[in-house]
């Protein structure tokens, strides 16, 4: 690896703000504590751990993301979804990030999964049929991921809105 080269991934290392070190001449690593890799698509299962149900029409699920590396990733921020019908056809889908009927919102934390452990999500909308799009499946996108997973649903979701909470080892639910 020549000097020049070091130096752009240095920069480039910098502004994702990454701290490196020099292990040797011409390699870089990232530092002890810094290095723990984003939870991609790929390295995580997902699935909705329970259904939720409860009165006045309103439906949801605690999505729960799971590692399947056997490494340590990262998780922060907000899953991203998208409603498909039965076709896998996208459907228009509006994402509100925030509390929901079921859980208080955790917050934008940093979520660090061992090998086999998951974080969760939990996702609520309404079925009172007013302009309900027939969601088959929802894709859900990890949090800073660009790619997605489908999942089932099988229900109505009105004006094709979902509520979603930041992903946490626990979300806090409602008592």
């Amino acid at each position: 690896m020549t000097r020049l080269t070091v130096m752009r991934i240095a920069g480039a290392a910098a502004a994702a703000g990454i701290a490196l070190t020099v292990a040797a001449p011409g390699t870089v690593q990232a530092a002890a504590g810094r290095g723990t890799p984003t939870c991609g698509t790929a390295d995580l299962r997902i699935s909705f751990a329970e259904r939720l149900g409860g009165g006045m029409n309103h439906a949801g699920g605690t999505l729960e993301l799971k590692n399947t590396t056997g490494r340590t990733c990262a998780l922060r921020g907000y899953p991203g979804l998208g409603l498909e019908d039965a076709r896998h056809k996208a459907l228009p889908t509006r994402t509100v990030r925030g509390n929901t009927w079921y859980a208080d919102d955790p917050g934008n934390q940093l979520v660090l999964l061992k090998p086999g452990q998951a974080a969760q999500a939990n996702v609520a909308w309404t079925h009172t049929g007013t302009e309900a799009r027939s969601g088959s499946y929802l894709r859900v996108t990890p949090p800073a991921a660009r790619t997605y997973r489908v999942i089932p649903l099988n229900d109505a979701v009105d004006f094709g809105e979902l509520h979603v909470t930041a992903v946490a080892h626990r979300v806090p639910t409602r008592g």
